[in-house]
C-alpha cells in the first residue's frame, strides 16, 4: 500500500457516489485509494463488486466506521443524513468530505461544525464549482477592490431545467421528508455558495419560493431572493427548474465598474473613476466616458469533483488548503433556510439566523415533512458511475 495515498470510504453509491468511485478507480484522484464503500441497497453494492472487487463492502455504517479500513469518508447520501453521519465519523476519528448541501437545517449543521472543531480532523465539502477559473477571478476582483465599493449582484441562474421524469428518478426527490427542499437545496447550492463566497453574506433576505409551480412536487421549483448588505449593497438571485431555454448570467457592479459572466466569458467594464465621487462632483448631467472592456475566458478546464477530492486528500497528507472547508457549508444553507422562512411567513429575515428563527424554521419544516407524500412511482436511483454534465459549470 502506498503510504502517500489517503484510504477513503464512500458512503452512498447513487449517481454521485458511484461517480466519485469511478473517478478514483480511473486514476483521476491519484492520492486517494478507495478501500471501502457503504450502501443499504444490494444493487449498488453489486455495482461496486463488479467495478472494484477488492474493495470492502458494507451495509452497516457503524461497522464501516469501526472497521479500521479507512481514515476518511466521503458522504454522498440524501441531504438529511449528511450531519449525523459526519458527526459519527468525526467521533470515530475520521476525516470527512461531504457532498453539498451540508444538510437541510442550519441547526444540524451547527452541531456538525462543532463536532468537526472538537475532532481536529480535516473537513471538506464538495463545492466543485469553486474550482471554476472565472468564478475565482470574479471573487478576486471583488475582494481586491478592482470594482471599487460593491453595489449590486444579480444572478439569473435558470438553466437548471428538469422534467417530471427527473423527480421520479429517486424516491427522495421532490419531497420535504426526503429532500428537505427543492431547487435551492438540490440544484442551486453551488450558486448560493458562490454568491456568498464572491460577494459576502447579506444582513437580511426576502424571498418568494413557489412550490410545485412547474412540476408535481411538494418543494419549490422556483425561487426569487432579494438580499441587503451592511454597506447598502443589494443582491438578487433568481432560479428555477421549470424554464427552457435557461439563462446563466452573473452581473456584479461596483462604483468603479462591473463584471458580467455569461456564456463562459467574464467581461470586465472598467470605468477608470469612482461613480460615487462622480455623482457628487461632476458638472455634467451624465457621463460620456466609455469604460474599458476586457474579456477573460478560462485557460483550462475546471478541476471539478476530482479536483476537490484530490485537494481534500492533499490537505490530510500534506496540509495544503482545501477548495472549501466543510464549515463554510453553513453559509449557503443559511441563505436557503432564510429564504424558506421568509417565503413561508411572508417577512424579511435577518442574518445570520437567530436561534429563534432557526428553531422556527425547523418547526415549519417538520410540519411539512410530516405531511409529505413521496411519489409511489419513484424509485431509488441506481449507480451509473458517470459525472453528469449538469453537475459542472453550465453556461447555456
Amino acid at each position: 500500500m502506498n503510504p502517500r495515498k489517503l484510504r477513503l470510504a464512500i458512503v452512498g453509491l447513487g449517481n454521485m457516489g458511484s461517480a466519485h468511485m469511478m473517478n478514483i478507480l480511473s486514476g483521476k484522484v491519484p492520492n486517494v485509494e478507495l478501500t471501502a464503500v457503504c450502501d443499504v441497497r444490494p444493487d449498488r453494492l453489486a455495482f461496486a463488486e463488479e467495478k472494484a472487487p477488492t474493495v470492502a463492502r458494507f451495509t452497516d455504517f457503524d461497522a464501516l466506521l469501526s472497521s479500521g479500513l479507512c481514515e476518511a469518508i466521503l458522504i454522498a447520501t440524501p441531504h438529511y443524513f449528511h450531519p449525523p453521519m459526519a458527526i459519527a465519523a468525526f467521533e470515530a476519528g475520521l476525516h470527512v468530505l461531504t457532498e453539498k448541501p451540508a444538510g437541510v437545517r442550519v441547526s444540524d449543521v451547527r452541531r456538525m461544525n462543532e463536532a468537526a472543531d472538537r475532532s481536529g480532523r480535516v473537513f471538506g465539502i464538495m463545492f466543485n464549482q469553486r474550482t471554476g477559473e472565472l468564478f475565482q477571478k470574479a471573487r478576486a476582483m471583488v475582494q481586491n477592490g478592482t470594482l471599487g465599493n460593491p453595489r449590486r449582484l444579480t444572478w439569473i441562474i435558470t438553466n437548471w431545467y428538469r422534467t417530471d421524469a427527473y423527480y421520479k428518478s429517486g424516491d427522495w426527490r421532490g419531497s420535504y421528508s426526503g429532500e428537505g427542499g427543492g431547487v435551492l437545496l438540490n440544484q442551486a447550492p453551488h450558486n448560493l455558495d458562490l454568491l456568498q463566497w464572491i460577494f459576502g453574506m447579506p444582513i437580511s433576505l426576502t424571498a418568494a419560493c413557489t412550490a410545485g409551480k412547474y412540476h408535481a412536487v411538494e418543494v419549490e421549483d422556483e425561487a426569487i431572493l432579494t438580499m441587503e448588505y451592511e454597506n447598502g449593497a443589494t443582491a438578487q438571485f433568481i432560479t428555477t427548474t421549470g424554464e427552457y431555454p435557461g439563462t446563466n448570467r452573473l452581473e456584479i457592479v461596483g462604483d468603479r465598474g462591473k463584471i458580467v459572466l455569461e456564456g463562459g466569458v467574464l467581461r470586465h467594464f472598467d470605468n477608470g473613476f469612482s461613480v460615487d465621487e462622480h455623482i457628487k462632483t461632476a458638472d455634467t448631467a451624465s457621463c460620456g466616458v466609455k469604460p474599458t472592456v476586457t474579456e477573460y475566458t478560462a485557460s483550462a478546464p475546471e478541476r471539478a469533483h476530482a479536483g476537490v477530492l484530490e485537494d481534500f486528500a492533499e490537505a490530510i497528507l500534506t496540509g495544503t488548503p482545501l477548495v472549501a472547508d466543510g464549515r463554510e457549508g453553513i453559509a449557503m444553507l443559511t441563505l436557503a433556510n432564510a429564504a424558506y422562512l421568509s417565503s413561508w411567513e411572508g417577512r424579511k429575515v435577518s442574518l445570520p439566523l437567530s436561534d429563534a428563527d432557526a428553531a422556527r424554521f425547523d418547526a415549519l419544516l417538520a410540519e411539512r415533512a410530516a405531511a409529505s407524500e413521496t411519489n409511489a412511482a419513484a424509485s431509488a436511483s441506481s449507480p451509473t458511475g458517470e459525472i453528469s454534465p449538469r453537475w459542472q459549470i453550465k453556461w447555456d
